[in-house]
């Protein structure tokens, strides 16, 4: 006996009249007649005999248009239903396996209140993942580091600060305690932001480093030492005569 030919037609899974009539020894014919009998059957019991038998067509090895039925599992226990023996049996096996395993393979139909708490499910872990999310973002926000071009702008805008601190690339000062005053602001700015090297500033306080840069002077003694280094500048460029105000107050 031939393997019963099951198939999904929107859903339905179904076989046709002609595989059944072949599996069972009966000419199509004969069949067809007996299924019109069960349709009528059915009719004046109320059943819609779409769960069971469905009208249909194939075309011949002449390619014309011959009608047939496809039929559903019912449809096929109702045929099983009338026959004996043998042919009985091996029909019953091979359309119970044929259509349990085309179940199997079909995505299962849930129920509106199944599809509810399965949408309530997907609901609730999108909105958990989405969190999640938020959480994984916030914290990459939390840690990630400024890149090599807000690197540069610390650092210019740095220079440009301190330089302008010490009275310029000309002065006395800068000449003579760049190093001093460059490492006074970078351990004030390390401090400050709490990090070891500006580069490892976090990425969402570049502009509170930018700001704290702009907004920095130098410390009361800083700026005395600088005050002092380019007055003896001015000494210097005067031939030694001195501002006898300035040596008072203990600046020499």
């Amino acid at each position: 006996m031939n393997e019963l030919k099951v198939v999904s037609i929107n859903g339905q899974l179904v076989t046709e009249s002609r595989e059944v009539a072949n599996m069972i020894g009966r000419q199509h014919n004969e069949l067809m007649k007996s299924i019109r009998t069960y349709i009528d059957y059915l009719a004046k019991g109320n059943f819609t005999h779409g769960d069971f038998f469905i009208k249909s067509t194939y075309k011949d090895k002449n390619n014309q248009t011959r009608p047939c039925f496809l039929l559903t599992k019912k449809g096929c226990e109702m045929i099983a239903n009338k026959l004996t023996g043998e042919k009985g049996v091996l029909f019953t096996a091979a359309y119970v396996t044929r259509f349990n395993e085309m179940e199997n393979k079909q995505p299962k139909v849930l129920s509106n209140k199944e599809q509810l708490v399965a949408s309530m499910k997907l609901t609730i872990e999108t909105a958990e993942e989405v969190d999640e999310i938020k959480e994984d973002v916030k914290m990459l926000k939390d840690t990630m580091r400024i890149d090599s071009r807000e690197e540069n702008m610390i650092r210019t805008k740095a220079n440009k600060v301190v330089v302008e601190a010490l009275g310029g690339k000309k002065s006395h000062a800068y000449k003579t305690m760049n190093r001093k005053v460059f490492s006074r602001f970078w351990n004030e700015f390390k401090r400050y932001f709490e990090v070891p090297r500006y580069g490892d500033i976090p990425k969402k306080q570049f502009s509170d480093a930018m700001e704290w840069i702009n907004e920095w002077k130098p410390d009361t003694s800083t700026r005395i030492e600088i005050k002092y280094a380019n007055s003896q500048l001015s000494i210097e460029d005067s031939g030694g005569k001195s501002d006898n105000n300035f040596l008072k107050k203990g600046l020499v």
